[in-house]
């Protein structure tokens, strides 16, 4: 018998799908939030059988019960942990313990990835062109490599994740896995999945008008709250205001905090660990304690949100050689424009003394230093004719 204690996103259920077409109903499955996973563990030893072999995926447990487990595995041996997180490298001390960020051919790995690797190793799973398929594109999406390879299919399937209960979702994995020969959508979900992504859309547009910018330890942070769709929320953006260092998305209902950026100079797994939680480089989160509230949201929230830059544009677009027309709250006025091979910024008519190599690194200077935005062509045109006169 076995028991498997796996983390409650599209990675950690991924084990869990795997495990149930391994060992079928000699396993018992437990999805759990980063915070109890360690009451897990600990209704474990004072509950199950210890005969049971136990797997711990996607997460990674305390100090206290990293001891217990040691002295679990020492005495009875039957204990695996699987976990490609960073801040859990330091399991792979134990024989129990196997975490791996990267593979040998480079590629970022997930938890699923590494559970499909060791069944198929020890011969207790077969390897399939569904199975693998489906470990794929559960791997692409945790490690945002679906982004990079605009792997929709893989986005997709986190968006189905959520839109039925994890029951559901997995039962039907598990079915389409032992039964078909590749992994694909059924139609009902496909036109599910499209009324969703359109839904998806809409709640974006509303949050990129709500976030705000606050300049928190090193680095300068945008900070939104929201309680759904977090990982295209934190990509969407980091790209829309790219002069941020890493978005901060606040689930005031669930009491936690996430952490995302497209920048690879931030590490948002240090930041999340600085509030005991943890994750991955670019995504990672933690609970909203005290000290979280207290610089997150106490200090942020009298703060007005940023204005996006005006879409559809003409003329004031961004490299124009005519140069580009930016404002901010103050009604502060800046020109970008490029000249001698320079990027210069004007400001109300006044030339900063700072230059730059690229229209790029004007640009988010400007909106780092005084939160300004891209004006609509309007008031370019009207800016260019009183230039004129």
């Amino acid at each position: 018998m076995y028991k498997l204690l796996s983390h409650n996103d599209l990675d950690g259920v991924g084990c869990g799908i795997l495990a149930k077409l391994a060992f079928g109903d000699q396993v018992k499955v437990k999805y759990n939030s980063i915070s109890a996973l360690n009451r897990e563990i600990e209704y474990f030893f004072e509950h199950d059988n210890q005969e049971l072999f136990l797997f711990i995926t996607d997460l990674s447990p305390n100090e206290e019960n990293e001891k217990k487990l040691n002295d679990y595995h020492q005495s009875q041996g039957k204990l695996q942990m699987i976990d490609h997180h960073k801040t859990a490298l330091h399991f792979n001390e134990y024989e129990w313990g196997h975490v791996l960020v990267e593979d040998d051919e480079g590629k970022l790995t997930s938890a699923t990835s590494l559970l499909y690797t060791y069944l198929v190793n020890h011969e207790l799973l077969k390897e399939t062109a569904a199975i693998s398929e489906f470990v794929e594109l559960v791997r692409q999406y945790d490690t945002w490599e679906w982004e990079k390879n605009n792997n929709q299919k893989a986005k997709r399937l986190n968006a189905l994740f959520f839109l039925v209960s994890i029951d559901e979702f997995e039962e039907k994995m598990i079915h389409r896995l032992q039964t078909s020969d590749t992994f694909d959508f059924d139609d009902f979900e496909k036109k599910l999945l499209h009324m969703e992504e359109e839904k998806t859309e809409r709640y974006i547009r509303r949050k990129k008008k709500e976030i705000v910018q606050a300049e928190i330890g090193e680095y300068l942070a945008g900070v939104v709250y929201a309680e759904l769709y977090h990982s295209e929320l934190g990509n969407e953006l980091g790209k829309e205001y790219s002069h941020l260092d890493y978005i901060v998305i606040v689930n005031m209902g669930g009491k936690k905090l996430s952490f995302r950026t497209i920048h690879d100079h931030v590490d948002v797994s240090e930041i999340a660990g600085q509030f005991g939680g943890g994750g991955h480089q670019k995504a990672s989160g933690c609970s909203l304690s005290d000290e979280a509230y207290k610089q997150f949201i106490e200090e942020t929230f009298h703060l007005e949100p940023l204005r996006e830059d005006a879409k559809r544009n003409r003329f004031n677009v961004k490299k124009s050689s005519f140069g580009t027309l930016y404002r901010n709250r103050k009604d502060e006025v800046f020109l970008v424009y490029s000249i001698n091979d320079e990027w210069v910024i004007e400001k109300n008519k006044n030339k900063l003394e700072q230059t730059f190599t690229t229209f790029e690194e004007g640009e988010s200077f400007l909106k780092r230093n005084y939160l300004a935005w891209l004006v609509n062509d309007d008031q370019f045109v009207n800016y260019l004719m009183k230039q004129i006169k």
